[in-house]
């Protein structure tokens, strides 16, 4: 029987050695590009996706963990690009090099659906773990505060 897992709203065969990181399945098997390879040990955030709405770090998890589980990815946080982290991150001029920024915004993202309002004590805490190399850390929790506004007003 082929175990499948769910990724952006849709069923995938786990066709692969079960041990494969899922980073690897979504890059060469699926061909979702957005979630990127950083370190290769769960240490810098560029390859965060979410697990049931949790953030993880995909180059560490192995697909057979992931059995019936929900995965969203950068490509799947939302289908124009329009969700409000993602107009943020524009609206502030995160992006410098953008490796790392599909990472950050996931990891946002998560922090967000749990905490609608964090203080800055709270953003920094739960982006403490996503190295941007280019240091736009200051843009990046700007970009946070007016997404979590926008959200707030959606609600």
């Amino acid at each position: 029987m082929t175990q499948s897992i769910i990724i952006n709203g849709k069923e995938h065969a786990i066709d692969v050695d079960g041990n494969m990181p899922l980073l690897w399945f979504l890059r060469d098997h699926l061909e979702f590009t957005g979630t990127k390879f950083g370190c290769g040990s769960g240490l810098c955030g560029a390859c965060t996706v979410h697990v049931n709405g949790q953030a993880i770090r995909s180059c560490i998890t192995p697909v057979s963990t992931l059995v019936d589980k929900k995965i969203t990815t950068i490509e799947g946080l939302s289908e124009n690009g329009d969700h409000p982290l993602q107009k943020a991150w524009l609206n502030n001029n995160v992006p410098q090099c953008g490796y790392c920024q599909a990472g950050q915004i996931m990891n946002a993202a998560s922090l967000l659906a749990v905490n609608a309002a964090p203080s800055s004590e709270e953003i920094d805490t739960a982006m403490q773990g996503n190295i941007c190399r280019c240091g736009t850390y200051q843009r990046i929790k700007k970009a946070i505060v007016e997404a979590a506004d926008t959200l707030s007003k959606e609600v």
